[in-house]
């Protein structure tokens, strides 16, 4: 029993001193304090003691109530007294979608590396002119597409691997209503990023707008084909995001990204479902389970939601420690053609 205890003691101290080994020698400045912020990125910041100098808005009325919240940083309306300061390294932005675009720009006109939310930008025009300048200017630049980074994402991209013939999918995306912004930008982005993650470049084989609300598509890629419902006509308070990936040797369901599941289909031979012939058990194998008992940070939505890895892998690449990034700017590149082909086609 002593034994035991020690181990578990060695456990407990490990686990501890792990959540304080994140050092990171540069400063870091953020554009931005709304709510999104405040409630997904602020926080992933302090687990991984991220070293904020400056905290950037346009309001000079919240500078007094940012420097009392954070009596360590520097609030400003400047955005240049940041990109003057040689001892920033890197700079989080994440403001009204409209702004990023000018924004990042100047960024990388710096030379800082830079983490944006999404959207960067606007079209495919202004995502060849960023590209161009962080070519130009050898910045380091993450897009806040987090969902890439989630860890049902990662056991998706693996298990398809493994897939052989066509895959058909089909995707609910629903949210209650926004006025603020344009959904097909500010939100679909999120599943359609990801359809494009999965399964690659896509083609609209099929688009129909229903009251401004609601885009019914059926998108067609290499290897697979999907029916997706994107939707702002529900509600927020049931708020749904919902996968069903059919493949040949069985289906894979998703829900919220808190679970994922593989259900077995049974065998088929010349033609016959032997499920109709003989007993057939159905099986059902869970992949992935959000824990909601236990409030540990990998049971947390930041980690499932793909916030924390998302700024992990850029503060990684800043201080040198990783080179890797799911969502660069080339890699939106079929996400933003996506885009352009639905407006396209629902004007």
């Amino acid at each position: 029993m002593r034994y035991t205890k020690q181990l578990i003691d060695c456990y407990k101290h490990f686990r501890s001193t792990s959540l304080l080994r994140h050092g990171n020698l540069g400063k870091y400045a953020f554009v931005g304090i709304g709510n999104h912020s405040m409630n997904n990125l602020y926080p992933v910041l302090a687990l991984l003691h991220v070293p904020l100098k400056y905290i950037c808005c346009k309001s000079a009325d919240k500078l007094p109530l940012i420097e009392r919240t954070y009596p360590d940083v520097h609030a400003t309306t400047s955005l240049q007294e940041i990109l003057a300061d040689e001892e920033v390294k890197g700079v989080f932005v994440s403001t009204t979608p409209q702004a990023h675009f000018a924004i990042a720009i100047e960024v990388l006109k710096s030379g800082k590396a830079l983490f944006i939310e999404k959207p960067p930008c606007q079209n495919l025009d202004e995502l060849a002119q960023l590209m161009d300048l962080q070519k130009e200017h050898g910045a380091i630049m993450e897009v806040g597409l987090q969902k890439r980074n989630s860890p049902i994402i990662r056991i998706l991209k693996k298990e398809l691997k493994k897939c052989k013939g066509s895959v058909c999918y089909n995707l609910k995306y629903l949210t209650g209503a926004y006025p603020e912004g344009d959904a097909l930008l500010d939100l679909f982005i999120h599943p359609l990023d990801c359809m494009a993650y999965l399964f690659g470049d896509a083609k609209v084989k099929y688009v129909e707008s229903v009251g401004n609300h609601t885009l019914m598509l059926i998108l067609e890629h290499h290897c697979a084909t999907g029916m997706l419902e994107l939707s702002t006509g529900y509600s927020w308070k049931d708020t749904k995001e919902q996968w069903s990936i059919n493949t040949d040797s069985g289906v894979y369901e998703m829900n919220q990204l808190d679970s994922l599941t593989f259900r077995h289909k049974p065998p088929i031979m010349m033609g016959i479902p032997m499920e109709k012939v003989f007993p057939y058990r159905k099986t059902t194998a869970s992949l992935f389970e959000r824990n909601n008992f236990i409030p540990l940070q990998e049971n947390n939505q930041i980690v499932s939601q793909g916030y924390y890895d998302t700024i992990k892998v850029f503060v990684d690449a800043v201080e040198g420690k990783s080179r890797c990034a799911l969502s660069s700017l080339e890699h939106l590149t079929h996400t933003y053609s996506l885009i352009e082909n639905i407006r396209e086609l629902v004007k």
